[in-house]
């Protein structure tokens, strides 16, 4: 059994907005949400920028909220309502509802809160909530227990891709006939002075503290590293029967996925890019699309030296002289690295770019880099063309995890 996938809600709260509008807009204007830490507890580190949340969810979210969630959970539940209430609430049995959301973290924060307070204060004044809020399922469990959902909670733990990997699964659980309805995406919440000395003793981080907001820079001549930020994508996947039945809007159609691993480095990417070419055509494949069909890429792309070059170099042996039709963008320019989340605010960007017609360009790209053989979009937004179009989000983790996933415009 293989159902048509549809997407009808989207959900979001990012460094670039509490919301999606906010954030699309920040996308198209190329508005940089990163900045300097101000917070003394970051003042020694190597490492000073991040890319915090714009909304701070404990400013929305109920206090006993707050007080049995994780930061990852707060914002995964805040996008999951903006989602959930976009797709229209849809009136849905539990037991043909889902969830999959991923984290590449979890809840490491309150992990560290809670060891400082049991160091300082003792057992007895350590929450009886560390356990849930540690839980790298603590967000697709709130979601699941905040919309009754029946139909399986499930939590892909692949690093950076583990978003777009959720969405994936999501998305397989309606095409097998499990479930109807899936809300499914990714989040992180994770910026504190351990995980960003630890990514800084890597020399995975930007450290051009003299220009903040311009620090994460894909497919630059200058960049020199990634930039740490938080945040949650959500985005409502139904079966179109399901979805056309009760008269839902409809963003895009899933198309499919395409799932494979580099087999090279714990962290490094391999530089052919031999997994993410692997995961590109299947992805393909399991679309049904060809390289003609493809209008826009949204690379991984996150201004690592090594990894921007060998993705580029990827998407053009995958999409050979149809790369020049394919505009290729990268939201972590202004964005930053949502880590676990960043799978899928990419594949949010991707439907909105289908949707909207308009690729948004890279944030900070000044000079193009030597080895970036694809047409980057840069300055200005770019137009997609009338007609027919589909788009590849691409998302890549520590481990070698490749995720690309498909999408077309509904029609």
């Amino acid at each position: 059994m293989s159902r048509t996938v549809v997407v009808t809600g989207l959900g979001a709260t990012t460094p670039l907005g509490g919301d999606v509008a906010s954030t699309w807009d920040s996308l198209v204007a190329a508005r940089s949400g990163i900045h300097l830490l101000e917070d003394p507890r970051f003042a020694d580190l190597p490492v000073r920028i991040a890319a915090t949340a714009k909304v701070d969810p404990e400013s929305i979210l109920e206090p006993h909220e707050v007080r049995r969630m994780d930061r990852s959970q707060q914002l995964a539940l805040i996008a999951a309502r903006e989602a959930w209430a976009d797709a229209g609430k849809p009136e849905v049995e539990q037991a043909r509802l889902g969830v999959a959301v991923g984290s590449g973290v979890g809840g490491a924060i309150s992990l560290m809160e809670q060891y400082d307070v049991l160091r300082e204060r003792g057992a007895s004044r350590v929450s009886p909530m560390t356990v849930p809020m540690l839980m790298p399922n603590g967000p697709a469990a709130v979601i699941g227990l905040e919309i009754g959902a029946m139909a399986g909670v499930h939590t892909p733990v692949s690093a950076c891709a583990s978003g777009a990997e959720a969405i994936g699964y999501g998305a397989e659980m309606i095409r097998t006939g499990r479930a109807d309805v899936v809300i499914c995406g990714g989040t992180e919440g994770c910026i504190h002075p351990l995980t960003i000395a630890a990514f800084a003793a890597m020399r995975a981080l930007s450290t051009n503290h003299e220009n903040a907001a311009g620090a994460s820079r894909p497919f630059d001549r200058d960049r020199d590293g990634f930039v740490m930020a938080e945040g949650a994508a959500i985005i409502v996947l139904e079966s179109e029967e399901f979805a056309k039945a009760r008269g839902a809007k409809i963003y895009a159609t899933y198309g499919g996925q395409g799932i494979a691993a580099d087999a090279h480095h714990i962290a490094q990417p391999e530089p052919e890019g031999r997994g993410v070419i692997l995961a590109m055509n299947r992805a393909l494949a399991d679309a049904d699309l060809s390289t003609k069909d493809i209008f826009h890429v949204n690379a991984h792309a996150t201004s690592t030296p090594a990894g921007d070059v060998a993705e580029a170099k990827a998407i053009r042996k995958v999409l050979g002289s149809d790369t020049d039709h394919a505009p290729v963008t990268a939201v972590k320019g202004v964005a930053g690295h949502l880590l676990g989340g960043a799978g899928s605010l990419a594949a949010l960007a991707s439907i909105l770019a289908i949707k909207n017609r308009i690729v948004p360009p890279v944030g900070n790209l000044v000079n193009l880099a030597d080895g970036v053989d694809v047409d980057v979009v840069m300055n200005e937004p770019r137009e997609l063309p009338s007609g027919d179009i589909a788009a590849l989000s691409n998302s890549f983790g520590f481990g070698g995890h490749d995720i690309v996933l498909a999408f077309r415009n509904h029609s």
